[in-house]
């Protein structure tokens, strides 16, 4: 039975890079499941990439658990962790604890992920690995904080913000977190965290080179989005003219009548 704790903790120790991608939906987790990709996260991301909202704020815990059940039926044996949304752990610890026993009964997860640093953080992620949730951590551009970080930008440029990012992140470990994910710092700053940690694994997304794994937005890599560019993505395909060009010749062909074809007919 897999442990996605001691399956992290040794792909740290070994320095070998881990691989997440986001996933929301059977018919892609069915494909991951397939495929060498070592986690999968379902991301409140998908208010933005599947909801189309301008944040991930909107999404709420019935929506998690609902993408997170359809995840797992397509993939039963990959490690998935389901973000916790925003609001549904902030208000108190036991709210906290309350959200991610539901989200673990329901959902068949293996761990939930949660953001930020500071005590009430710790705390939280030290009461959750007491029942025994494990916990991911998520650091630097923290997207349910977006409107009080200044946007979606580049986290961690002073010195000040450094040392505070360090320490949460030391102190997240200490509380009991398996793995951390650093989003929009610099490759510096996570080299340096992913050193101080002796077993929670780093994870960047937009943090360098140095950190122990990387995850991307799985229609971001696959480019769905025509118009989406950050410096940290790297498209691995560009299925949006596949996908589009697909459409335009399966509507064309129903407008000549050359489909459906013989071979397609009972």
């Amino acid at each position: 039975m897999r442990n996605i704790i001691e399956i992290f903790k040794k792909k740290k120790l070994s320095k070998t890079p881990i691989s997440v991608v986001t996933c929301y939906d059977y018919t892609f987790s069915k494909i991951i499941s397939e495929t060498d990709v070592d986690c999968i996260l379902v991301g409140d991301s998908l208010g933005m990439v599947i909801q189309g909202n301008e944040s991930t704020l909107p999404v709420t815990l019935e929506e998690m658990i609902y993408h997170s059940k359809s995840v797992r039926k397509g993939s039963p044996d990959k490690c998935i962790v389901c973000d916790l949304p925003f609001l549904s752990y902030q208000v108190s610890i036991e709210e906290g604890i309350r959200s991610a026993g539901k989200v673990m009964k329901e959902s068949g997860c293996d761990a939930i992920k949660i953001e930020g640093g500071g005590n009430y953080m710790f705390e939280l992620t030290r009461r959750l690995n007491e029942i025994g949730i494990p916990v991911m951590g998520h650091l630097g551009l923290t997207p349910q904080s977006f409107q009080t970080l200044g946007g979606f930008k580049l986290q961690g440029k002073e010195i000040s913000s450094q040392e505070k990012m360090k320490q949460d992140a030391i102190h997240l470990e200490k509380a009991g977190n398996f793995s951390v994910v650093l989003e929009m710092i610099p490759e510096t700053l996570g080299e340096e965290i992913t050193k101080n940690l002796s077993t929670s694994a780093t994870i960047g997304i937009g943090a360098g080179r140095k950190v122990d794994g990387q995850v991307l937005v799985l229609y971001d890599l696959l480019g769905f989005g025509k118009d989406f560019h950050p410096k940290f993505l790297k498209k691995y395909a560009s299925l949006y003219e596949v996908i589009k060009n697909a459409l335009d010749n399966y509507s064309k062909e129903v407008e000549s009548q050359s489909f459906p074809e013989e071979k397609n007919i009972f």
